[in-house]
């Protein structure tokens, strides 16, 4: 099998799916694209869904939920709004996402159960279903293979820049192509268990492995990105696979192994781009923690590292503060002895033995600079290691956060 490679042409969908984008009013002060329509032409095409784990989860996350239940992991088309979140609006926006699939369905000729829903946005808000159903007609009209690019962009809030990944490679002799599309910026912390992906692809794949496989993904992504600590109401990633390539693919297989990784690549991609666009960030932080006693105390530590302000400050600020590190280390609840530490900013250690290195202050703060870090944290109590990234925290952050609203 050929290796994933980056698609010829990242706007092309994978075959069988269309795209179109628009604006329907639901961000009023511009004409900024605000809905977007992802489309499969095959009947059969198989879904999945990861979603979030908050309690208070937004309308279009409950009806994507129901109906995935209902096809038995089959779906047909995705309707995306930005600027309204549809979530804490009680039944009204259970009645508003529900008309928007109706529409959708309406209008492609499928099942109500086959048409996904997704918001992001203002949380406690109505959402006017009307906007969304006046535009489906040119939403049908205007869908296109070469349609993703444009939705991107209609998903987008506080994002600086649209999140677009296309992948392929040959499985089984024929050509299999991977795409996806996200948005998140902000209140992101996923446990998956405001951040949305969409994945396409033209493998074909049962339901029942489609959605294994992506929850194996997501855990090694989307579960792995955090700007703020916030896990939003609306989190969701949705793949869908049409099989018109003609290419079986299922776990514990060549195939099958083969393409997971080929999906992981395009969730890993996306993630990172979500943590890269954090409100007001500069910086796309890796932490890892290594030689940990168990996994566990490893994700626990890195997530601890990775959501603290004090860390995120000191980074935006260039300042070697290793201390900052050790510290959230130590509150994390994860085992281990300061004593056996060590801390390194890319390569260069500032911690041996949880005492300060005899580092250079300014071939540290170079290395900070830089719009990637690593942050490296070495327990040397066993084999197990976590990734986490993140991003440095700004004052543009409380800037952007401060007036979202209005």
């Amino acid at each position: 099998m050929r290796s994933w490679q980056k698609a010829d042409n990242n706007t092309v969908a994978p075959q069988g799916f269309q795209a179109a984008a628009a604006h329907a009013g639901i961000k009023p002060a511009s004409a900024a694209l605000d809905v977007a329509l992802l489309v499969s032409e095959a009947e059969g095409t198989t879904a999945a869904g990861v979603f979030t784990t908050n309690r208070v989860a937004a309308a279009p996350v409950n009806l994507s939920r129901r109906f995935l239940k209902a096809s038995r992991g089959h779906a047909r088309a995705v309707v995306v709004n930005s600027g309204n979140a549809n979530a804490c609006t009680g039944r009204l926006g259970f009645h508003a996402a529900n008309r928007t699939a109706a529409a959708a369905a309406k209008e492609l000729g499928v099942p109500i159960e086959r048409v996904l829903v997704a918001s992001t946005g203002v949380i406690g808000v109505q959402l006017r279903a009307d906007l969304l159903i006046k535009k489906m007609p040119a939403l049908v009209a205007g869908l296109s293979a070469h349609g993703l690019p444009a939705a991107a962009r209609a998903i987008m809030t506080t994002d600086t820049f649209p999140k677009i990944c296309a992948i392929e490679t040959v499985i089984q002799g024929k050509k299999v192509r991977l795409a996806g599309i996200a948005k998140g910026a902000g209140m992101i912390h996923p446990h998956m268990a405001t951040m949305l992906a969409f994945i396409l692809t033209d493998a074909a794949i049962t339901a029942q492995h489609l959605n294994r496989m992506l929850r194996l993904s997501v855990e090694g992504s989307f579960n792995r990105i955090t700007v703020d600590g916030d896990t939003s109401t609306n989190d969701s990633v949705i793949l869908l696979a049409s099989g018109l390539s003609g290419a079986r693919v299922a776990l514990g297989t060549p195939g099958g192994a083969h393409f997971l990784a080929g999906l992981n690549e395009v969730c890993q991609s996306l993630a990172r781009s979500i943590v890269r666009d954090g409100e007001g960030a500069k910086k796309l932080v890796t932490i890892e923690v290594r030689g940990a006693r168990s996994e566990a105390d490893a994700d626990r530590m890195a997530r601890a590292i990775g959501n603290s302000p004090l860390v995120k400050t000191a980074i935006a600020g260039s300042d070697a503060n290793w201390g900052r590190i050790l510290c959230a280390a130590g509150y994390s609840g994860s085992v281990f002895d300061p004593a056996k530490v060590d801390i390194f900013v890319n390569e260069l250690p500032l911690c041996r033995r949880g005492l300060a290195a005899d580092f250079n202050e300014p071939a540290v703060r170079a290395e900070l600079d830089r719009p990637e870090v690593t942050v490296r944290i070495d327990l040397h109590e066993g084999r197990a290691s976590a990734r986490i990234w993140t991003c440095d925290l700004t004052a543009d952050y409380i800037r952007i956060n401060a007036s979202y609203r209005t």
